[in-house]
């Protein structure tokens, strides 16, 4: 269902935590197949020769040179170049554009875009109890919450238990609260609950 849910879209890149990463493979591996059973159309080589033409001589003898270096070479720097060449193509058909990917890898027709994972810097999206947000946890702030629902929940969260008083410092890599500051907010404010939590600047309440 995941994969069915990226390749309808023909999507090409996918953020994704590293968690995720497999599925997105397997989601690969799926659209390979597909293209070796159904791509290979009867002409395919002729076609797709003539759809190199249509891309112009100079961009048609890039495209040439590209493909013979990851073919022959495994040159995945030229595999990218080579596909990058045909997305900026604005003067072929789908049908062509498909037939060029395929050609370039030497399989058949691309019918489905082969997608590639897009790694986001947070893994899972936290809980306000520093795990996985989980309905099954029960730690979880809805997407349409009150704004009052919301400000209550974050300020019952559970902070360092090393600050037991407002002047005791902190270690925000053991706050939940912190891991909420690395999805949402900007670099200055990171900073500011840094230095504000390990120097016992500010409190947990100011921080939430």
């Amino acid at each position: 269902l995941q994969s069915a849910d990226i390749l309808i879209y023909r999507a090409g890149q996918v953020p994704v935590g590293a968690d995720q990463v497999a599925h997105v493979e397997l989601t690969r591996e799926v659209a390979r197949r597909f293209n070796h059973l159904y791509g290979r159309e009867p002409g395919f080589e002729e076609n797709a020769v003539a759809a190199v033409k249509k891309m112009g001589k100079k961009a048609a003898r890039l495209y040439q040179t590209l493909r013979t270096a990851y073919q022959e070479k495994g040159d995945h720097d030229a595999l990218e170049r080579a596909q990058a060449l045909i997305r900026e193509q604005q003067n072929i058909s789908l049908g062509d554009r498909e037939r060029l990917y395929g050609y370039l890898e030497g399989s058949g027709k691309m019918i489905l875009a082969e997608p590639q994972a897009l790694l986001t810097p947070a893994a899972k999206m936290p809980g306000l109890d520093g795990q996985k947000m989980s309905k099954s946890y029960g730690n979880t702030i809805p997407l349409r919450e009150e704004l009052d629902t919301v400000a209550k929940k974050i300020n019952t969260m559970p902070t360092d238990p090393a600050r037991v008083r407002l002047t005791d410092p902190g270690d925000p890599d053991k706050c939940p609260v912190w891991q909420l500051h690395e999805v949402y907010s900007d670099d200055s404010t990171k900073a500011w609950v840094q230095d504000g939590c390990r120097n016992a600047g500010i409190g947990c309440l100011g921080c939430k």
